[in-house]
């Protein structure tokens, strides 16, 4: 072999291993996560830059502004003169009665204006908090209430060169969320994928992932402990890799399903207790899981099975539904945030996630 021949080679093998290498995904933070803060939007992005994160997700902003079109603006330059990815959008979009219909769907084209105008690609919405607060008493139905709310926003979605991400929440399994993008249209819609969700719906999130990958337009990971209990199986939000799913084989599979462009977002939601889901009552099945699927059900169970109860001090006062008491309110702020950067840190050093860093 002449040593051009070899010089060339050699190029090429380099050229390969480049290439096979795999990248850095970009990351940010979900504003929700330190809500305790009350910052405010300009704040959230500052807290970005100081820890050098190339996005944000600005959801459910407390910002006084945040219903101010001129805010707006102001917020994508910002952002713009920053370097920072932003997204963001709305709250549930499923009327809890005929009568909110319009309501709703008002509420939705606003958002897709804000939205627009911060320079964010998607919308974010979900359909209920919980799968018992889904307003009709057939799941079928509510699917299809939902694919009637977001066909009467198409045209405005399309006009304003966005998508609406659907966040996966404690409502619908994947396979029915899935289906709901697709009766409504993957032109415009698609999937916000929270990884701490699925466990609330018996679902192991490496399922969800799997199900919704082609779906999936921004991607936020949150972790959980998941183990058996005398009652059932207890789920419970913990801070990144600390919790019983496995995120590095999770990062290792988006790599290879996801579509280029999605960001990811560090989202730990702690301060929580242990939720317990009935698995062992019948009239729980057949109240809300009538069609649940056996195989993706035993996966949740392995899930569980090697799971164990958080054992590291937490603060638990963020309980739905009831006001935090003044005397933790201090304890739960200082939690948020040193949350927030321990899941930051072993996004970084374990999942090897980030530009700027």
């Amino acid at each position: 072999m002449q040593r051009r021949d070899f010089i060339g080679c050699l190029g090429g093998a380099v050229a390969f291993a480049q290439a096979a290498m795999p990248t850095r995904i970009p990351i940010g933070y979900n504003t929700y996560c330190l809500r305790g803060l009350k910052m405010t939007d300009r704040q959230h992005m500052d807290q970005a830059m100081a820890w050098k994160l190339d996005a944000l997700f600005l959801q459910d902003s407390l910002d006084p502004a945040t219903n101010d079109p001129a805010h707006w603006v102001e917020v994508k330059g910002w952002a713009q003169e920053l370097g920072l990815h932003l997204e963001t959008g709305g709250a549930s979009i499923l009327p809890k009665t005929p009568a909110q219909f319009d309501t709703v769907v008002a509420a939705l084209r606003k958002n897709i204006a804000r939205a627009k105008a911060c320079g964010s690609p998607i919308v974010r919405s979900l359909f209920a908090g919980f799968r018992s607060e889904l307003p009709l008493p057939d799941i079928e139905a509510n699917m299809e209430l939902g694919v009637k709310v977001l066909k009467s926003v198409r045209n405005e979605v399309l006009d304003a060169g966005v998508k609406i991400a659907i966040e996966v929440h404690k409502d619908f399994q994947a396979w029915e969320h899935k289906a709901i993008i697709e009766m409504a249209g993957k032109d415009f819609v698609g999937t916000y994928l929270d990884t701490g969700n699925p466990v609330f719906t018996i679902e192991d999130p490496m399922v969800t992932l799997e199900t919704l990958a082609p779906h999936v337009l921004t991607f936020h990971l949150r972790d959980s402990v998941v183990y058996n209990h005398p009652d059932g199986i207890a789920v419970q939000w913990v801070p990144l890799g600390e919790g019983t799913v496995d995120f590095k084989a999770i990062i290792a599979r988006a790599r290879q399903l996801l579509n280029p462009g999605v960001h990811i977002y560090i989202k730990p939601i702690t301060g929580r207790p242990p939720a317990i889901l009935p698995v062992y009552d019948d009239a729980w099945w057949a109240k809300y899981y009538p069609k649940a699927r056996a195989q993706e059900y035993a996966r949740f169970l392995a899930l569980a099975k090697r799971g164990r109860p958080y054992e590291k001090p937490v603060v638990q006062e963020d309980v739905t539904g009831r006001p935090t008491p003044p005397a933790y309110q201090a304890a739960l702020n200082y939690q948020q945030k040193e949350h927030m950067e321990r899941s930051i840190n072993y996004a970084r050093q374990e999942l090897k996630l980030g530009v700027r860093s």
